[in-house]
């Protein structure tokens, strides 16, 4: 008996942020009945993407309080799904673009064919190659990219803790970090920040909060299994000495996760999707590449 070819889709979109469930509300109410890949832990993130690492999400419109990164991409999810799109909290592994329609498989073994394709898959946390911050050494023993996630662990509790980055993230994670920790680093290669005046001046005036300009994580620490010091240079004067320190976030921007359909799809030199002018469209036909 011969095998069942995989169902034919309209369209399927992978990801799970905004991007991701604006393309399904529209495509939905166009009759073309989505099928969303919202992913599962993919990228080490929980689905719902960037967002659901943020804690208040205060210029998005309709929110004047402010609204959790969690509850706001709940609320994204069900739209979606009471205009008709269909969800499967699976991660896509390939997709084969040597014949149409278009071939979509996920880590679960899940195969759908498609003559439509939105990629809305967003991007993932970088990490830093720092001696001991792997995952050798303490990487999610001490060591992470997402304060919101991990922050509130008992071992952060009332311990000094480090953010690396210059950047709104950075601000907002450190900012964060000081309901848990009993200091926060900053540390900032620069003798500057790229962060927002607004994310700047509240940084800055949180009495926990210690900037450490022009220095370097150089060494992540510990005697047992978890992270206790670390090793920090002075960019300036090259001198080294070891703080006490117990969380190491990493806060540094991200990497799109692009790479199941970069055999393909043009990408730039960092991996981002390239679209057409003034459009979504990118250079193969009926992929389509939104957001991040």
């Amino acid at each position: 008996m011969a095998e069942e070819e995989p169902r034919v889709e309209n369209v399927i979109i992978i990801g799970s942020g905004p991007a991701a469930h604006t393309a399904a509300i529209y495509t939905a109410r166009a009759e073309l009945m989505p099928l969303l890949f919202e992913g599962l832990l993919a990228g080490g993130v929980a689905a719902g993407g960037q967002l659901t690492t943020t804690t208040d999400v205060e210029n998005f419109p309709g929110f004047p309080e402010g609204v959790s990164g969690m509850e706001i991409t709940e609320r994204f999810r069900a739209q979606s799904v009471n205009m008709g799109t269909r969800i499967l909290t699976e991660t896509i592994s390939s997709v084969d673009f040597g014949s149409f329609p278009y071939t979509v498989k996920s880590e679960n073994g899940t195969v759908t064919r498609t003559k439509a394709l939105v990629i809305a898959s967003g991007a993932t946390a970088k990490r830093m190659d720092i001696p001991g911050a792997g995952d050798n050494g303490f990487w999610q023993r001490g060591v992470s990219a997402c304060a919101v996630c991990d922050g509130a662990a008992p071992f952060f509790r009332g311990k000094p803790l480090t953010v690396i980055g210059g950047g709104d993230s950075a601000m907002e994670e450190a900012t964060f970090l000081t309901k848990y920790g009993s200091k926060v680093y900053i540390v900032v290669r620069r003798d500057v920040l790229r962060a927002s005046k607004t994310m700047q001046q509240r940084a800055r005036a949180n009495p926990k909060i210690e900037f450490l300009y022009s220095h370097a994580v150089t060494e992540a620490l510990g005697s047992g299994k978890l992270l206790e010091q670390l090793r920090i240079k002075n960019l300036k004067t090259e001198e080294e000495r070891i703080i006490d320190c117990n969380g190491l976030f990493f806060a540094i921007g991200h990497l799109p996760n692009t790479q199941f359909v970069s055999h393909a799809v043009d990408t730039d030199d960092q991996g981002y999707i390239i679209t057409k002018p003034d459009s979504t469209a990118t250079n193969v036909r009926g992929v389509f590449a939104c957001g991040d």
